[in-house]
């Protein structure tokens, strides 16, 4: 099942371009790595297919929704549902604990179910420290509690922004083979932004993104 499929997509900054021709199908299940240089627009195409930006030329679909014709509203309330978001700098929220950080995605729909928490809490092995803070963890406990909060409300669509730039090796292998683990038992689709190229063996596909577009790897 195709969760995303984006065609012929471009960017430009000015008269600078950043990408274009991008031709982009994710199937449920899989991970692809997303591999480029430095500046070369790997975190500005993240944005565009979550339709935080707005590319200049093309078409995306997320979950059978054209992005096009959405608004600003109906696009976060896309997201809300069908997409998890997992960040180098894991985003948690300081005052919060581990189980409510968790929850988050849950509480902006609207719905309340601790069982799933606990639940995607143990996935991650994380389920003694429930009521820690984001303080009392380390790096690698972090991260880990940022998959669990972007696949906690069975999103279609997971997008890994250099989740591992973070971590020493031995956890970045650690939350590499969570990720991956967890993204195949829930059936999203992900797609890894990574300049490793060790992080990238964990995709099921690699791609390299240039200017000119993407290239399998």
């Amino acid at each position: 099942m195709t969760v995303l499929s984006a065609r012929g997509l471009a960017k430009r900054y000015a008269d600078t371009p950043v990408f274009s021709g991008i031709d982009l199908d994710l199937a449920a299940g899989e991970i692809v790595a997303l591999l480029g240089e430095s500046g070369s627009g790997k975190s500005t195409l993240l944005n565009c297919l979550a339709g935080l930006d707005e590319a200049d030329a093309g078409s995306i679909t997320l979950a059978d929704q054209d992005l096009r014709p959405l608004d600003d509203e109906a696009r976060s309330a896309l997201r809300r549902r069908e997409l998890g978001f997992i960040f180098q700098a894991f985003h948690l929220l300081p005052h919060l604990s581990v189980a409510d950080n968790v929850a988050l995605p849950l509480r902006l729909l609207g719905l309340k179910d601790d069982a799933r928490v606990r639940q995607m809490l143990e996935a991650v092995n994380l389920g003694a420290l429930a009521t820690r803070m984001p303080r009392q963890l380390s790096g690698g406990q972090l991260q880990r509690v940022a998959i669990a909060r972007a696949l906690v409300h069975r999103p279609r669509l997971v997008l890994a922004d250099e989740p591992t730039g973070n971590l020493d090796a031995r956890h970045a292998a650690e939350v590499l083979e969570l990720l991956r683990r967890c993204t195949h038992e829930a059936g999203a689709a992900c797609l890894l932004v990574t300049h490793s190229e060790v992080a990238a063996q964990a995709a099921d596909r690699r791609l390299r993104l240039d200017a000119s577009g993407l290239h399998a790897v």
